[in-house]
């Protein structure tokens, strides 16, 4: 798919350039959220290492899904796309919880 150029700097409408680095701010807060969510899942993968739990909880990441699909709803995001972000994290996350229960298994 082909883009034309768009003007730079200062030929650009003030408008923009706010709503831009209003978008610029709001990604940065998401890094920083998720990079602090993953040190919580990091502790609960060794928490669950250490107490021999399963890395998955199909049970928990059921009843989050559902609350961030009410979430999304009350917030005007799309339902749909909320869950498949939740999924991607959870997905991701499981992944480090069976890293964790993997090294905790080859220690003893």
């Amino acid at each position: 798919m082909h883009r034309s150029a768009e003007p730079q700097g200062s030929d650009l409408p003030p408008e923009l350039l706010r709503l831009r680095t209003s978008i610029d701010n709001i990604d940065a807060a998401l890094v920083h959220l998720l990079a602090e969510r993953f040190k919580c899942t990091q502790q609960v993968g060794e928490l669950k290492a250490r107490t021999q739990l399963p890395p998955a909880d199909p049970a928990r990441e059921e009843r989050q899904i559902a609350r961030l699909r009410r979430l999304a709803e009350e917030s005007g995001l799309d339902p749909v796309f909320a869950e498949k972000f939740l999924g991607f994290i959870i997905a991701e996350v499981i992944h480090h919880h069976e890293q964790i229960a993997a090294e905790a298994t080859d220690s003893h």
